[in-house]
């Protein structure tokens, strides 16, 4: 098998991913027949992306009924909610992966009308239900990019942040796929794409996913926005995000925040793309969002060669959360929500 169809997916009783800590000089498939595998697969970014990381922990969980031992129902959920500790333990920012794991234990849990569920009956229903979360995944992104492909003008010049492609979901892409919509569509655009520090996720997987469509894109440092900002040469922005709060408030990578507010500076709109299942409403706004601090590394060496001085004291926070005062709109499957968020994501969650 050269190159997955998707960025994760499940062939008889393993799960796929490609590795995209080595895109785009090398082009890798891991494969895991256990949840910790997956776990450890999501905390050491082999996959990411929130979508990305919602499909790996159901498929988590469907290789954790398949690894237990269990002969009973009662058993096996008590094995799946060890197996969804550790999974909830692999990445703390992105809601998508509490999500899906809440699903998958739900899914397990469900009865027959005859009351007749076996243990084995439980495996099945939990792939099926790893299977679904995949496929919706595809769909909603497709929904996703008609609707905010809209927004997008011929002639645009556009900026993204980080990664938010096929590479950040199973299939299509959410501000990415918003963008690949646009194209598709035959509009004329131009993408700057920020290079995303510390971990390069613009340089490497970004520039990588444009390039391959056939789209214009310029990669730029991620201080390099302000300048192009105030020069005209960026008129609109995407972004994608892993967890926003019911008021709006919008977590993504690091850096997001002041892209947003240079975008509202120079009077350009900063619109975030994101499933609803990324949408938080249990919590009221961005400060309660825990963000993930991650290693030193990741700030004081590139490629394993230190740039930094030995012993400098060093902060490596993986998101950022944006104001919702700095937020245009947010592009979800089920339309566009503008300010007061309060009523609209409430709308667009509920299918209204």
């Amino acid at each position: 098998m050269n190159e997955l169809e998707r960025t994760i997916e499940w062939h008889d009783g393993t799960v796929l991913m490609i590795d995209q800590r080595v895109l785009p000089l090398h082009y890798e498939i891991k494969s895991y027949t256990a949840y910790q595998g997956v776990a450890e697969a999501i905390h050491t970014m082999v996959i990411r992306g929130a979508p990305a990381i919602g499909a790996a922990a159901g498929f988590g969980m469907a290789l954790a009924g398949l690894q237990s031992a269990a002969k009973t129902r009662s058993d096996l959920l008590r094995d799946l909610e060890v197996a969804a500790e550790v999974l909830r333990q692999s990445r703390p920012t992105a809601v998508n992966l509490f999500w899906a794991i809440d699903r998958m234990l739900k899914a397990s849990q469900r009865s027959e009308p005859s009351g007749r569920i076996t243990a084995d009956d439980m495996r099945a229903a939990l792939i099926r239900e790893a299977q679904k979360i995949a496929d919706e995944d595809v769909e909603i992104n497709k929904r996703m990019a008609e609707h905010g492909a809209a927004l997008i003008k011929d002639g645009d010049m556009i900026l993204t942040h980080c990664n938010t492609g096929a590479l950040a979901v199973v299939d299509y892409g959410t501000a990415l796929g918003v963008i690949r919509r646009a194209h598709e569509e035959g509009k004329r655009i131009k993408v700057f794409a920020d290079e995303t520090r510390p971990r390069l996720q613009g340089a490497r997987l970004t520039a990588w996913e444009l390039m391959r469509w056939g789209i214009d894109v310029t990669l730029i440092a991620d201080n390099a926005a302000g300048h192009y900002m105030r020069t005209g040469a960026i008129n609109i922005c995407f972004v994608g995000s892993d967890r926003t709060t019911a008021n709006g408030d919008v977590a993504n990578k690091i850096g997001t925040y002041q892209v947003a507010v240079l975008a509202k500076e120079n009077g350009i709109p900063f619109y975030p793309v994101l499933p609803t299942s990324t949408i938080d409403l249990s919590l009221p706004n961005g400060d309660l969002i825990p963000i993930e601090e991650r290693d030193e590394r990741e700030v004081t060496e590139i490629d394993g060669v230190r740039i930094a001085p030995i012993g400098v004291k060093v902060g490596n926070p993986a998101f950022d959360v944006t104001p919702a005062k700095y937020v245009t709109g947010i592009v979800t499957e089920n339309g566009i929500a503008y300010p007061p968020f309060e009523l609209s994501l409430h709308r667009v969650v509920h299918g209204q």
